[in-house]
């Protein structure tokens, strides 16, 4: 992991010494080379853990690592813009903040020890707050940023102090001495239920779980581009990433516990499906279609079966990709017509063509078209779902028509129909904002012929 983590801290400097005409394409080319490094923890013999008292990579967090990685040259792409008329000192804080985010994520991706994991977890908070309420562009940024920062640090603060338990009564936090220890060991007394409440809900509350979501929408909408896309694409992750962790070490307690959590988020699906269909903005709609692909993943982790724990990894990483792109697609109709509500950007689709097919594409993957790597993601979790339970097929199949309308009604809305009056004077799409949707779009398309690296530990 050091091969990633190293060259990651060397941007620092990389950035500090750049002038102004080096800035953006030094940044850019030297993460984009680390995202390429990464491409070797890929090449594991038989898929074993890289094993490390610290840091290790196995199948399940080596993909996220390098979707962490791949997305920070994005991020830097899409900021140029929203950033042009800021100082020089001011766009190299802001990428500073960026590559301290990638690097915390990576460190927490990779971290064999529990309380590292938490530590590190807890540390991703300050760069994405200071991102959100710095460089937001509306004004309720500073009360997004508070949602943000409750939210999930009282999600948390239960684990933390199970985690000082588990090192007080076993004497080790690491994972794989774990998985040892706690077979069989927890029984079904008040006090393990409490522990596995405890243990959750730092991750359902980041995932998020539907009751426990409301600071993610406020936090997407008032966040930069690179914010939102970090938010979408990894920030969530982090949460099913985490539940996947602990439920193997807290196993025989899930199967009894998970009921009203799996209950909730199957309506939660639901209900932010249906939000979704009376959005008015453009990053709301998209920030709420987000908490519903989650639904489904934290419905996948917690039946805690080999299909359904491919299925989560894949939707992950997927839906990371996708909503990404949505969103990036948002910020370029945002930075032409100044507004993100949908109406007042309809009929784009005649002044810029190939934007249109970006949206297209987008649109597609996002509602699971066949052969996306979506589709792979949710048919497992439905396959599954369903043999949990036969009349979860009712919800989890009116989920899947909602999601199809939504996006349809997102591009139709955007794209088609007579251009708005106020739109007179429209930039062109310019060659930067094309290379980073095809970065977006040949990943996902590359990963439906090949879909087996992002299966995770069960496959």
């Amino acid at each position: 992991m050091l091969k990633i983590i190293i060259p990651t801290i060397m941007l620092f400097p990389l950035t500090w010494h750049s002038n102004h005409r080096t800035l953006w394409i030094n940044t850019t080319t030297h993460s984009l080379t680390i995202s390429l490094i990464s491409f070797h923890l890929l090449h594991q013999p038989n898929n074993n853990l890289h094993f490390s008292t610290t840091f290790s990579s196995d199948t399940l967090s080596t993909p996220l690592v390098m979707l962490t990685t791949w997305l920070l040259p994005l991020m830097i792409m899409a900021s140029q813009h929203h950033l042009h008329k800021e100082s020089l000192t001011r766009k190299k804080t802001y990428i500073s903040m960026l590559i301290s985010l990638q690097l915390t994520l990576i460190m927490m991706f990779s971290a064999s020890e529990l309380i590292l994991f938490y530590i590190l977890f807890e540390t991703t908070l300050i760069p994405t707050l200071i991102i959100i309420t710095r460089w937001g562009n509306q004004t309720e940024r500073l009360n997004a940023g508070l949602y943000f920062l409750f939210y999930t640090l009282l999600g948390s603060l239960p684990l933390l102090v199970v985690l000082i338990h588990m090192q007080n009564s076993l004497g080790s936090l690491n994972f794989n001495i774990l998985s040892l220890y706690t077979q069989n060991t927890t029984t079904c007394s008040w006090s393990d239920d409490l522990m596995w409440m405890a243990c959750m809900m730092a991750f359902l509350v980041k995932m998020p779980l539907y009751g426990t979501h409301l600071w993610l929408p406020k936090a997407h909408v008032e966040a930069p581009i690179a914010g939102s896309m970090v938010l979408a694409a990894v920030l969530l992750k982090m949460g099913g990433y985490g539940m996947m962790r602990m439920t193997s070490l807290l196993n025989p307690l899930t199967y009894d516990m998970a009921y009203p959590f799996l209950t909730l988020s199957l309506w939660g699906m639901i209900m932010t499906s249906s939000i979704c269909l009376r959005q008015t903005d453009l990053k709301s709609l998209v920030a709420y279609s987000s908490v519903s692909h989650m639904a489904l993943v934290i419905t996948a982790i917690l039946i805690q079966t080999p299909w359904s724990f491919m299925g989560a990894t894949t939707l992950m990483i997927a839906h990371g990709l996708t909503s990404s792109m949505l969103f990036c697609l948002a910020n370029s109709n945002y930075e032409r017509i100044h507004n993100r509500t949908m109406i007042l950007a309809r009929g784009l689709q005649t002044i810029l063509p190939l934007m249109a097919i970006w949206w297209l594409l987008a649109s597609l993957t996002n509602l699971a078209l066949p052969p996306s790597i979506n589709l792979i993601g949710e048919l497992l979790i439905l396959i599954s779902t369903f043999s949990w339970s036969n009349l979860s097929i009712l919800l989890t199949g009116l989920n899947t028509l909602i999601t199809a309308l939504y996006s349809l009604h997102m591009f139709i809305s955007t794209q088609r129909g007579n251009l708005a009056h106020h739109i007179s004077n429209i930039k062109p799409s310019f060659t930067r904002e094309n290379t980073l949707m095809s970065m977006h779009i040949f990943p996902l398309l590359s990963l439906s012929l090949n879909p087996k690296i992002i299966l995770g530990p069960t496959f």
